[in-house]
């Protein structure tokens, strides 16, 4: 995969993915607060806001943020654990009764390996379930959260990891398994979206 050439998209098509996807996210979910993994993640959930934001109260989705790390080098990781496991890196502690009684939104950049998104999940649900144990028995279920992620890009391939059965999935868009290049990743927006059109026009001449 290393020798394969890159494939991305420029902002312009990237937001538009996202308000297309919100859409249905809306329809489907209508989620209230969104969960958004670092770094990855927090361009496209403040995007999704903007689309999500209530036309008639005009209220904005608040976002949570956490930070987890599957590929970066940290100090308290080895090189076998990277891409292997995944480290907190940012987590919500107090802020989990934020999320109770509420239909919670996780946001991601890219689902590859599933790990990421199948760990925030788990230990999202492990902790709720101790707020939850704060409360009297009676209000336990009507305050339980219900999760829904989006990612901008999902790869198909086979996932390390399933998301549970309960968790609605949605995917602005479904990309080879290749390495993806994102606008928000480059310091010339103008370099990578000239290059992004040009390769494109390439593909699309071959095909002729």
């Amino acid at each position: 995969m290393a020798d394969e050439p890159h494939i991305g998209a420029t902002y312009n098509e990237i937001h538009t993915l996202i308000g297309n996807a919100a859409e249905k996210i809306r329809e489907q979910f209508g989620p209230d607060i969104m969960v958004a993994i670092g770094g990855g993640g927090f361009f496209p959930a403040r995007v999704m806001r903007t689309f999500l934001k209530d036309p008639k109260s005009m209220r904005n989705i608040p976002i949570q943020a956490i930070g987890l790390s599957l590929y970066e080098s940290l100090p308290t990781t080895t090189a076998e654990q990277q891409g292997v496991e995944v480290v907190k890196t940012q987590w919500l502690g107090a802020d989990m009764q934020a999320l109770l009684g509420h239909k919670v939104l996780i946001v991601d950049e890219v689902d590859d390996s599933g790990r990421t998104l199948y760990y925030a999940i788990s230990e999202l649900k492990k902790d709720v379930e101790k707020a939850l144990a704060q409360l009297p028995v009676e209000e336990r279920e009507a305050k339980r959260p219900k999760f829904a992620v989006f990612v901008v890009h999902n790869k198909l391939k086979p996932k390390a990891e399933k998301l549970p059965d309960d968790i609605l999935y949605f995917a602005g868009a479904e990309i080879p398994d290749q390495w993806f290049d994102y606008p928000w990743e480059m310091k010339d927006i103008y370099a990578h979206d000239a290059k992004v059109l040009a390769a494109r026009k390439v593909v699309e001449a071959e095909k002729k």
